[in-house]
């Protein structure tokens, strides 16, 4: 595959951040009948999926769709014919489907090479075959690359003894031809899409309704098949690309693999060092590499699954090695499953990700969901033999008497469909019968080892002197700061310590002092293409687990194969490396390595030690070793340590070059990691084991010293280690990556400061775009630490120093605020002198002072100036000034208030935040202030989101990531969870609140881009805003948000953020914005969508300067947060997360709050400041209006005379790179986005028919039938209703839809109160999302046969941030339901794995079974769950949540009240079962409370049976609850 159709890397682009994400269907007639019927009706699936797909700026081309089906062998016998070609019987040939150049030599050419291989093979060429097309539908972009595409028929040799043996033998001759064509530039256009004896795939880059018309084959009624396998793609990019189309040639994937860098390097170091019955040994270096590193994630998985299949596997086999079941933590998973997944998990790491695969031999078809169920497979199975699955049920219109029941592929599940057989083969079965087939029990038992069955070592003394310690600790640099912030908390506190404000000190290559090579790296996080998951609350899917050993053959695993070491953490003890180190298993042999150089050999010295390191490893493994620990102990006056990463990374990259990393493990004895970044950059560069013996002597120090007290140093020990692994845990959650195993060695990170000579050498396929330090640099940085411990002169007791990274202190690090620019700016503003402001933004761009920022190395260059009086107004300018998100609950309520309304009196906007807003403050003040934030924000726990809170916008946030901890939720502590605030958020007061990682409505892109057309249908004037954090690739996704429609995309620095986040993140995880808007605004460009989307950038802006440069780095708004912040009294305190704000800002404490003294005209002029110093500045460049700056990086050069020790290999040339391209190609947003709104059923038929409900609230109803493609439907009436209406609505019943059918995602997505959407068929994902007082009812159709109960009736997240409202579910839902539902009351007969999730409010009945993970996160409401088999508990997340029996008459009186209501709207014959047997099956009811919900609700009815009002007994009992959380 060629990555040759995009654009060449340049600037900050680079192709290989694309990004992918699709609708996948699947049809079968399950008995293997063939008929042209099922190549129809996939294609009707497949045009039915096409809003899921993509559109290039040229709407008529597509980001591809194809399909994939049997090889129709009468079809091609009478096809073959008009060609002179004589096909032998079906299954005797194969057939290429094959794309190639238009060039007719080069044709000609490639039809000679491909005839010489299949020959040399001993196959025979029976000749070629033009495939008939038509191009006439097809878009402009798309026909520009249109290949010539033709057939090429292979006959088998008689020397083949099956079906099986061809098919090798066909993937030997496309392995050696790619190869081929693959390094000749002539033939970058040749590609097979499948070459197979049983299947063929016809896929181009097009939309799903040209497909069949431009493959006129598939329109033969010969063209028969049993199968068909459909996929219409979503691309980041609209650069064209016929071969990434899919299907692949054995599956279709929605969804991405987070852990493919890891996945791609490991089987890149296995590949060599398999031998396989199946393969000789030519054979097999003939198909190496097996993965094709040009592909797309799903091609390289579609190369891995390949080679795994034909190496002997089955199916259903391969499929359970690369994406296993989480069976860790999952006490439900039967013992034999267990065993083979552990037997497989010392043979290679899962392949994790979002992700839903079907894949096919032609014989069988199997289908899995990821081990979080992250993607919608739901599917549908006929009393005519048919089975349909896909991404949306309704695609294809099937009799609901036809339906034998409706299912859904539940998280790592499977599914397989054997043709052959004519049967369906249940997850249980095919599993177990995978298990069995070997005594993986037996060989794990007999091979696999625990830590502890190793003998116990003898402990070495090295013991250290006081002084020795304090040397070693100066020596890796340690500071006060770091032990009383990092490495106590972890052991008292048992967390990841948290900061708050942001991060304002130096990045690691500009910073004055030397830094840990760590701090170069930035943890990368996952943003709309993929979701991160909540290690916490969803701890029952990751594994902290890993095993260390040689690696066996992964084709023809043996016994041995899994003579691994099982270590629960990788984090390993002083002890538990020493039983390592010293046991005397033969397949263990440990050798320890030093990674230390002379200091008297200078830099040099420390690179003639690597590879000195390098052949010493090599030496090791040849003569057996397979444990190699690198150790840096043994630093002194005269030995320097390597840098542990640097010797440890390096080492990892030389093995896998040569081909033996899978045969030795890597642990590191090292002195330098102590916090959780450290660790988890080592594990993401190939450690396995790392025992940070330093830290843990430091631990052992403050409890000697006190400093610790009321802890055992073992406890203390205990403590760390867990807390850093489950640091590491949510490190590699925030890529969404579930287990260690799969995160070691998958470099997700970027560096930031390093010269490519190093990345190349030592840390291989990182990138690192801006150049930096090489390994002088990185030499002498150790030596300046070492030479704090061993100094020339040795002078009386020395100190550790200070430490300044996350607080000012006085000749320490810069930072952006410190006194002087807090007091500065803040005189300026109370006393509305621009002159003094000046001063202040001169203490900010002066050169000693502003080295420590990208922005602070550019200088403009010098242009003929013009008149300020010809510059755009001040007004003008802050029109496009914003506050940042900070919501009420951060913030107080003065802060939050002053802050909108300063930015409305300038006529910029500011932000909500995530908690919602006061009803009263959407009205202007009788001053004519307002309130009122004209940005609303949609995060994920969708606190506030009502119908009425979107109606109030002129623009809506969604805030997919923030620059202080993107890939991380949030945690309002119930402490701060005051009553005012929990009135507005729609949760209890003193309970704690959590938002998610992840949005659980956008996994993928095509969900980003349905929540964008969601909130536009709640309202179609507002903008909708979409908020990125800069990182590597972020360009790319933004490409992605554009092609999603939204209006704006947000591109936000790692250095910003007002609130509360581990200090991994502040500091380690992120981008400054300087790269991410310019790698955006490139990219925009490069696909032609600039002009479609306005661009914003924030973090640390804080003049007139930043914003000038932004606009010229190409952004045309602006976000401030923590300036505006300081202007209104904030002094730096950064104890924001502790309530304890001492001028009453970040602080719901009512006498705190007395110490505010900010003002909103304070914040005005602020704004005005910077908006003239920004005109001052245009003056000065030639610029009269910000459009004519956007995107001007010429006017832009890097400061030639920055005097910085580390700065000088910085190279800004692909941060102001500037992509040649036409004139015409817009430079800033003109074009408006087409939302297609008057394309909804809402628009075209169900508002004129509601009309004269809005206008007059006369009731009406309307019947009408639905359809998969009718997308959030309802919600532009509930918008009208709520405009005219407001929070109170209409009265219940006035509008009433009825309909039938399949509806499309997002049914009755924030309908308010007024309105009931009654379905009768089934919905898709989304249902009921932000229900605002609304009504739903779904059940099947009457004619239905299937029993409603067992079957699957709505798709997964329903109900997602209901607020208010109820619901009546006749059947099953999917997952995640009911997710942060704050005041819905729902009633439904089953539902999927984390259900009520997050859940703060409302009433959930569950008439049925439920997934596992139940309640996990819940802090209110409650949930009834049945429980007819006992089994509830097991699959209930108690951490949170009391399970106890119903004994109130009450309330038991209302969860009957509910069923009947549930039984009046449904008709449900199993709610009708349980009330006519209520005394019996009322006892079968769990009541799921959450324990805090419980105990505060009784405190405050307590309260008020004494005599208190509501108000009142809520704040007594908070002020009750806060006292009791202090105490304890």
């Amino acid at each position: 595959m060629s990555k040759r159709e995009y654009p060449q890397q340049q600037g900050l682009y680079h192709p290989d951040q694309e990004h992918e994400a699709c609708g996948i269907g699947m049809i079968a007639n399950i008995n293997g009948e063939k008929s042209h019927a099922i190549v129809q009706n996939a294609i009707n699936i497949l045009c039915n999926l096409e809003h899921r797909g993509g559109q290039s700026s040229d709407t008529s081309t597509g980001d591809g769709a194809g399909i994939l089906t049997q090889i129709p062998h009468r079809f091609f016998l009478k096809q073959c014919e008009k060609e002179g070609i004589i096909l032998p019987e079906a299954g005797k040939y194969g057939i290429g489907m094959i794309f190639m150049p238009q060039d007719y030599e080069l044709r000609m050419k490639t039809k000679e090479i491909i005839k010489q291989i299949v020959e040399e093979e001993g196959q025979e060429c029976l000749g070629w075959r033009p495939v008939p097309v038509n191009d006439s539908f097809v878009g402009k972009v798309a026909l520009k690359t249109k290949p010539v595409i033709r057939q090429v028929f292979i006959a088998a040799s008689e020397n083949l003894g099956d079906r099986m043996a061809l098919e090798r033998k066909l993937y030997v001759i496309r392995k050696r031809i790619e190869m081929v064509m693959g390094g000749n530039e002539d033939f970058k256009d040749v590609y097979f899409s499948s070459l197979s004896a049983g299947t063929i795939v016809y896929k181009g880059m097009l939309i799903p309704e040209q497909l069949d018309s431009f493959y006129i084959d598939l329109n033969h009624p010969e063209f028969k098949s049993a199968l068909a396998l459909v996929h219409s793609r979503f691309s980041t990019n609209t650069f064209p690309s016929w071969q990434r189309s899919h299907p692949n040639r054995y599956s279709i994937h929605n969804g991405e693999f987070n852990t493919l860098r890891g996945n791609v390097n490991w089987m890149r170091a296995r590949q060599t060092l398999c031998s396989s019955p199946y393969f000789n040994e030519q054979e097999l270096q003939k198909v190496l590499p097996v993965i094709d590193e040009s592909g797309s994630d799903s091609s390289m998985f579609d190369n891995c699954f390949e080679f795994l299949h034909l190496s002997g596997r089955s199916l259903a086999h391969t499929a359970m090695m690369m994406v296993p079941e989480p069976w860790v933590n999952d006490p439900t998973i039967r013992k034999e499953k267990k065993d083979f997944y552990e037997f497989h998990s010392t043979l290679m790491e899962p392949w994790d990700g979002p992700a839903a695969l079907v894949f096919t031999d032609g014989r069988q078809i199997a289908a899995c969901l990821d081990r979080n169920g992250l993607r919608p497979a739901r599917y549908y199975v006929t009393k005519t033999g048919m089975i349909v699955l896909g991404s949306e049920v309704g695609a294809l219109d099937i009799f609901a008497d036809d339906i034998i029941y409706k299912d859904r592929l539940r998280p790592g599940k499977m599914l397989l469909v054997d043709l052959e057989e004519g049967k369906i083969i249940p997850d249980e079965e095919i599993k177990m019968q995978m298990a069995k087939e070997l005594p993986y029990k037996d060989w794990i038992e007999d091979n696999l080892l625990d830590l502890e069955d190793l003998p116990a070592p003898s402990l070495p003394e090295q013991k250290l002197t006081k002084e020795q310690f304090k040397e070693q600790q100066l020596a890796f640099g340690y500071t006060t700061e770091e032990v009383q912030k990092i490495i106590k908390p972890l052991a008292t506190e048992g967390k990841d310590p948290v900061g708050s404000m942001g991060y304002d000190s130096p990045l690691a290559v500009l910073s004055k002092k030397p830094q840990l090579l760590y701090n170069y790296f930035k943890q990368l996080f996952a943003q709309v293409t993929n979701p991160p998951i909540d290690a916490i609350r969803e701890h029952i899917i990751t594994a902290a687990r890993t095993t260390i050993g040689a690696e066996g053959n992964l084709v023809d695993p043996r016994p041995e194969s899994s003579r691994h070491i099982r270590l629960e953490t990788p984090v390993l003890t002083n002890n538990e490396l020493e039983r390592l180190r010293q046991q005397k298993l033969v397949e263990f042999q440990a050798v320890t390595l030093p990674i230390l150089f002379e200091k008297s050999g200078g830099p040099e010295a420390m690179e003639r030690e690597l590879e000195e390191l390098f052949v010493k490893a090599e030496q090791a493994y040849e003569a057996g070793a397979t444990l190699l620990i690198l150790s840096d102990r043994g630093v002194d006056e005269t030995h320097v340590a390597i840098p542990a990463l640097l010797a440890v990374s390096g080492l990892h990259h030389h093995f896998i070059r040569k081909g033996t990393r899978t045969k030795v493990s890597i642990l590191l004895e090292s002195a330098e990691p102590r916090e959780v970044h450290h660790f988890a950059a080592l594990l993401g560069y190939g450690a396995e084991g790392i025992n940070p013996y330093l830290a843990l002597r430091t631990l052992e120090d403050l409890i000697e010293q006190e400093d610790i007290v009321g802890i055992s140093y073992e406890k203390a020990e205990a403590s760390y280690i867990n807390a850093v692994t489950d640091g590491i845990i949510k490190v590699l959650s925030k890529m969404g990556i579930s287990t260690i195993q799969s995160y070691r060695g998958a470099q997700i990170f970027e560096a930031v400061g390093i010269h490519m000579d190093v990345i190349d050498r030592y840390f291989t396929r990182t990138s690192s775009r801006l150049g930096g330090i090489g390994l002088d640099i990185i030499a002498k940085e150790a030596m300046m630490r070492h030479e704090q411990a061993y100094p020339e002169r040795k002078t009386g007791d020395r100190f550790l120093e200070a430490g300044d990274e996350y607080q000012y202190r006085a000749n320490g690090e810069t930072h952006q605020y410190n006194p002087l620019t807090i007091h500065t700016l803040q005189h300026a503003c109370r006393t509305n002198d621009y002159q003094v402001f000046k001063k202040y933004t001169s203490l900010l761009t002066k050169e000693t002072s502003n080295v420590q920022s990208l922005r602070g190395l550019m200088e403009f260059k010098k242009r003929t100036p013009v008149p300020i009086e010809e510059v755009e107004t001040i007004e003008e300018i802050c029109a496009r000034f914003k506050t940042g998100a900070m919501s009420f609950g951060s913030i107080s309520q003065e802060a939050h208030e002053a802050l909108a309304i300063a930015m409305n009196r300038i006529g910029g906007r500011s932000n909500s935040g995530e908690g919602g807003e006061q009803v009263s403050r959407f009205v202007p003040d009788e001053n004519g202030d307002s309130r009122r934030s004209a940005i609303k924000q949609v995060a994920s726990g969708r606190f506030g989101v009502t119908s009425h809170y979107l109606v109030n916008a002129d623009e809506i946030q969604i805030k997919v990531a923030q620059g202080a901890k993107p890939g991380e939720g949030g945690h309002l502590p119930g402490k701060k969870v005051y009553p005012w605030v929990a009135e507005v958020r729609g949760s209890t007061p003193g309970v704690e609140l959590i938002s998610p990682p992840p949005h659980h409505d956008i996994y993928s892109i095509e969900d980003l881009a349905e929540l964008i057309y969601n909130l536009k249908n709640a309202n179609p004037m507002a903008r909708i805003s979409v908020k990125l954090v800069s990182a590597v690739g972020v360009g790319t996704i933004a490409a992605g948000v554009a092609k999603g429609r939204a209006d704006v995309v947000l591109i936000s620095g790692y250095d910003g953020g007002t609130g509360a986040a581990p200090k991994t993140s502040l500091k380690h995880t992120g981008l400054p914005w300087e790269i991410g808007l310019a790698e955006t605004h490139q990219t925009l460009l490069l696909n032609g969508l600039r002009d479609r989307i306005v661009v914003e950038t924030d973090g640390k802006m804080m003049t007139g300067r930043d914003v000038v440069t932004a606009a010229l780095l190409g952004a045309e708004e602006f976000g401030f947060s923590t300036a505006p912040l300081v202007v209104l009294g904030c002094v730096m305190m950064r104890v924001c997360h502790m309530d304890t704000c001492p001028v009453g800002i970040a602080t719901q404490n009512p006498e705190l709050r007395k110490k505010y003294m900010g003002d909103p005209e304070h914040v005005a002029n602020f704004m005005r400041f910077v908006a003239q110093e920004a005109r001052e500045l245009m003056a000065e460049l030639g610029f009269r209006t910000i459009n004519e700056m956007i995107g001007r990086t010429d006017v832009i050069e890097a400061k030639q005379a920055v005097d910085h020790w580390k700065a000088g290999g910085l190279d800004l040339s692909a941060l102001l790179h500037q992509p040649d391209l036409p004139e015409k190609v817009g430079r800033y947003a003109t074009v408006k986005q087409d939302h297609e709104l008057k394309n909804t059923l809402d628009y075209t038929e169900l508002l004129p028919r509601a009309r004269k409900a809005i206008e007059s609230g006369e009731r009406v109803d309307v019947t009408t039938a639905i359809r998969n493609i009718h997308r959030a439907t309802g919600t532009i009436i509930g918008y009208a209703v709520s405009k005219k209406y407001g929070a109170e609505g209409l009265p219940e019943d006035t509008i009433n839809f009825n309909f039938q059918g399949s509806a499309g995602q997002s049914f009755g997505a924030f309908i308010p109160k007024g309105m009931t959407l009654k379905l009768i068929g089934d919905a898709n994902d989304f249902v009921g999302k932000g229900l605002s007082g609304g009504k739903i009812i779904v059940y099947p159709a009457s004619d239905s046969t299937f029993i409603p109960e067992n079957n699957v009736i709505i798709g997964n997240v329903s109900f997602y941030g209901a607020s208010a409202g109820e619901a009546y579910i006749r059947g099953i839902a999917g997952e995640r339901f009911a997710v942060r539902n704050s005041g819905a009351n729902i009633v439904v007969e089953g539902v999927g794995d984390h259900g009520c999730e997050y859940m703060t409010g409302g009433r959930v009945v569950i008439l049925g079974e439920t997934g596992k993970n139940f309640a996990a996160g819940m802090s209110g409401g409650i949930a009834y769950v049945l429980n007819e088999d006992g089994k509830f508990a097991e699959r209930c997340n108690a951490e949170l949540v009391h399970m106890q029996p119903l004994v109130e008459p009450g309330e038991m009186e209302d969860l009957r009240q509910m069923i009947e209501q549930h039984v009046h709207y449904t008709g449900s014959k199993n709610a009708k079962r349980l009330l006519d047997n209520w005394k019996i099956y009322s006892a079968k009811f769990v009541r799921v409370i959450p324990k805090a919900y419980l105990k505060i609700n009784e405190r405050i009815n307590k309260l008020q049976e004494s005599g208190m009002a509501r108000p009142e007994a809520e704040m007594a009992a908070f002020e009750e609850s806060k006292m009791a959380t202090g105490k304890a």
